[in-house]
């Protein structure tokens, strides 16, 4: 099923289908991206934090279509590549990443942050992503985002696993116009830190959407494991008391949300 959202004239159409957490995949510049690969079905995954995942993956990996990049944050956390995940990478041409990602996964390509890469007619940049408060990289490990560039195409950020409106602004400084977001939210908190959680929050995903300006805000990562905090009726509600709900755009895990994205 697809779910059309906006008709603005002079806009690129954007289809967005969220595969469930932060697995989004998209078409871009006549390349298909994918996010972060999650595709197995609820289980518990052990470690110095264990991690519960509730909900499987609203498409099968087998499902999923061919894909020309994915779009990997990082590669510690199994709430952002899990074990079907993996298995996934190897048919994927181009697997972008962290540099510490590349030293650890066979067939990655690491981005250190501002590096760029140009694949056809894309250019995708790692960006700056902070997993939780300032100095968590000894325990959560480095993060990346990317922003996505193409002639008379919009520009599309995609955050991965980051808590910091400063990094969203540094982004916005530096890049310029951003017309699409794709952010992960949800309010991730494992107690590590207290009350400080590792990806953004409603109060802070509106400040991180002021920061980008008029770009159109599609949050992901914000169910189906145990350790969000918040849901989307929370973020819902602090977009709209900001007066930010108008470029809210809320995806319905399976079904592709069309946006048309000004640029």
């Amino acid at each position: 099923m697809t779910n059309t959202i906006d008709t603005a004239a002079a806009a690129t159409t954007i289809e967005v289908l969220h595969i469930g957490g932060p697995t989004v995949r998209f078409a871009y510049g006549d390349l298909t991206f994918l996010t972060d690969p999650t595709f197995d079905e609820p289980t518990d995954y052990p470690g110095p934090v264990t991690l519960y995942k509730l909900n499987g993956p609203a498409v099968p990996a087998a499902a999923v279509g061919p894909i020309d990049v994915v779009l990997l944050s990082h590669d510690q956390h199994a709430d952002n590549l899990d074990a079907a995940g993996r298995a996934l990478l190897p048919s994927v041409e181009h697997v972008l990443s962290t540099p510490d990602a590349a030293g650890r996964i066979e067939g990655v390509r690491g981005l250190a942050n501002w590096e760029s890469i140009q694949i056809g007619a894309v250019t995708v940049t790692g960006v700056p992503a902070q997993h939780g408060p300032d100095g968590c990289e000894p325990l959560t490990g480095v993060v990346t985002g990317f922003v996505l560039q193409a002639d008379g195409l919009p520009t599309v950020y995609v955050s991965g696993d980051n808590a910091s409106v400063e990094v969203v602004q540094r982004i916005a400084d530096r890049i310029g116009r951003i017309d699409l977001a794709i952010l992960n939210v949800g309010a991730a908190n494992v107690d590590r830190f207290g009350d400080h959680d590792l990806t953004l929050n409603g109060r802070t995903a509106s400040q991180a959407s002021a920061a980008l300006g008029d770009a159109l805000i599609v949050p992901v990562h914000a169910e189906g494991w145990a350790h969000f905090s918040e849901h989307l009726d929370y973020l819902t509600h602090r977009f709209t008391v900001t007066g930010r709900d108008h470029l809210l755009r809320i995806p319905t895990p399976g079904e592709v949300l069309s946006l048309a994205v000004a640029s």
